[in-house]
């Protein structure tokens, strides 16, 4: 009986242990919000080159968050790739967030698509994160000054009129 008492204290000390010892999960306070600043990022391609958002500035940036498992990103990559082409020349930023995805995957899709954009590479998704993604694929255009002017879900032919119009008129 006298020993309870002591097991108690014990129990009760391990457990705080482990919380204040366990790894703290990122907070977002703000996500990816139309009409406001951009989530500013740091982030290496897949070719070991680094991107951040703040050199960007006085560029629209076409930021659209993909996979290589995933089928609809698959039907809007020769779209992407023919707007890439399209907007050579202007002041036009096309880049890739890999979304859940590893990167060893990539070389065996670059081989049966072509991808002429940066891959961006975010190991723990927190770039997914910080601009609230919820699934693939998703793109977020921010313009000349970063602040994000659209979020388009689902996959969309940017060959299309339309969707060139809405991304000229932030050119």
């Amino acid at each position: 009986m006298k020993h309870k008492g002591l097991v108690l204290v014990i129990i009760i000390a391990v457990c705080l242990a482990a919380l204040l010892l366990l790894p703290k999960e990122k907070k977002y306070t703000e996500i990816a919000s139309v009409g406001k600043p951009a989530p500013a990022f740091e982030l290496r391609d897949a070719n070991g080159n680094t991107w951040k958002l703040a050199d960007l500035k006085g560029k629209v940036v076409f930021l659209n968050f993909w996979a290589t498992w995933c089928t609809t990103c698959k039907s809007e990559a020769p779209y992407k790739e023919a707007l890439f082409q399209k907007m050579q020349g202007k002041p036009f930023q096309m880049l890739g967030v890999l979304f859940r995805d590893d990167p060893a995957n990539l070389s065996d899709y670059y081989r049966t698509q072509p991808v002429s954009p940066p891959t961006l590479l975010s190991p723990e998704n927190d770039m997914a994160k910080l601009y609230g993604i919820t699934g693939v694929p998703e793109t977020f255009i921010i313009d000349k000054d970063g602040i994000v002017r659209e979020k388009l879900v689902g996959p969309k032919e940017w060959t299309n009129p339309e969707n060139i119009k809405i991304l000229e008129k932030y050119l």
